[in-house]
């Protein structure tokens, strides 16, 4: 078996209670702590990753990923742009590229225009296209989208429906047998980005989700007036994503044991992605050039993922191209997603694992900070929702370090939205990340 795979055993809670490092699972009440080895030349060969980890290098990545390139949804040009760069600065490096293309589930991408202006918009899977040049027509107040809601002046007209009550798919359904247009469902809560319906299925008309900001502007300014919008939809068919993997292998031998680190660098529609994932694709880079040159005795693969926005499709997709000799070789993924920001109330490292367990990854992780002096909390939780869970799944021990608030678990405020952007980024929490994962990796691969 190996070493990888072995548990931890608890310790005496005497010791648990002088640890700073806890386990916060989410059903069970237990506390595990790592075992150490005595190295004393482990904080010098540290001082080889540390003395190089350069806060500045990954925020201009990271703003060149979020501000330049911008919102990297997953099929889109954007996306393409980050992999290309990726794999540029990749290759400046030496390493052995690969880049592995995937077909995707199609994609409906979508706007929406009023008087001139962009009004934030998703599209829904399953939402019609609408022809090339899109649909200008006016709006009809559809209330709820009740049945009794729609009258004949629907016919032809885009409804507005605000969430609430009943189903999306129900509302567009009474809006389809109305004879309406198209759909404009907009929320009934304040949040920052747009409503992203699901409808459960293909619809006969085109449907979009907008937040309720967009939504009460247009009811109150469009529709009294009869004033037009323009709604496009498009079906991205035969869609692809890829995967960036550079790898290094040492000197002498073969057959050596694996060490993976990820990253995915798409992001969500409307978000710069700044931190989610920006930020873990650019210390993935800079630990990459770091650790381009140093002696190793073990293979050493930085795997860049798309598509992990739409359901972790990119690494499931690495993962199961994998031999079972290549799997039986994996000792650990190390998996970095939203490690740069700067909400105050982000204040631990968590060590995400799929089943809540202590595994090679986190052990090595909490003997660096101990040693190095790591000022965050580590704290080992339970929890997929990220591309660990796709080499967890082939049995390959995996975490996924992350920032969260402690006690309660929840992510920074601006995740998911059109704030995630370079604003809300903290260097210093940058260059933590860095030497932290970058030191226990290398703890693991140097000689």
């Amino acid at each position: 078996m190996k070493i990888g795979r072995k548990r931890v055993s608890l310790l005496l809670s005497a010791l648990l209670l002088a640890s700073s490092f806890y386990f916060v699972p989410t059903e069970t009440a237990y506390v595990q702590a790592a075992k150490e080895k005595e190295n004393p030349s482990a904080k010098a060969f540290d001082q080889k990753v540390i003395a190089r980890v350069d806060a500045e290098r990954i925020y201009q990545d990271i703003y060149h990923l979020s501000e330049t390139i911008g919102p990297r949804v997953t099929g889109t040009q954007e996306e393409k742009q980050a992999a290309e760069f990726i794999k540029s600065r990749l290759e400046s490096y030496g390493y052995k590229i690969e880049t592995q293309e995937f077909k995707i589930p199609d994609q409906m991408i979508g706007s929406l225009t009023a008087d001139g202006k962009e009004v934030d918009i998703n599209i829904p899977a399953g939402s019609a296209a609408t022809p090339k040049e899109g649909l200008t027509l006016p709006l009809f107040d559809a209330k709820l989208g009740k049945p009794e809601d729609f009258t004949a002046e629907a016919v032809g007209k885009i409804a507005l429906i605000s969430r609430g009550e009943f189903t999306f798919q129900e509302k567009v359904a009474n809006a389809a047998a109305a004879g309406a247009a198209g759909v404009l469902i907009y929320d009934n809560v304040d949040q920052p980005g747009p409503l992203n319906p699901s409808i459960g299925g293909d619809t006969t008309v085109p449907v979009g989700g907008i937040s309720k900001a967009s939504g009460l502007a247009l009811l109150n300014d469009f529709v009294p007036e009869g004033k037009t919008v323009t709604f496009t939809v498009e079906k991205l068919g035969s869609a692809t994503s890829q995967n960036i993997i550079a790898t290094r292998t040492p000197n002498k031998g073969s057959d050596h044991d694996i060490v993976h680190v990820s990253a995915h660098f798409d992001s969500v529609p409307f978000a710069p992605g700044a931190n989610d994932n920006a930020s873990g694709t650019s210390v993935a880079l800079e630990l990459a050039r770091i650790l381009k040159s140093y002696p190793i005795d073990k293979e050493l693969r930085f795997v860049f993922v798309g598509a992990e926005e739409i359901g972790l499709v990119g690494s499931e997709y690495y993962v199961s191209q994998l031999s079972q000799d290549e799997i039986n070789r994996s000792i650990a993924n190390f998996n970095m997603d939203m490690v740069g920001t700067d909400w105050d109330k982000a204040t631990a490292i968590f060590m995400n694992a799929v089943d809540g367990k202590a595994n090679l990854v986190s052990d090595t992780a909490l003997a660096t900070a101990k040693r190095i002096g790591t000022p965050s909390e580590l704290i080992l939780y339970q929890r997929g929702s990220s591309d660990h869970v796709s080499f967890h799944d082939a049995g390959i021990p995996a975490i996924n370090f992350i920032r969260r608030e402690p006690g309660t678990a929840n992510l920074e405020p601006y995740y998911h939205t059109p704030q995630d952007t370079i604003e809300h980024i903290s260097k210093e929490r940058l260059q933590e990340a860095g030497e932290l994962v970058g030191a226990s990796i290398y703890s693991l691969i140097g000689k």
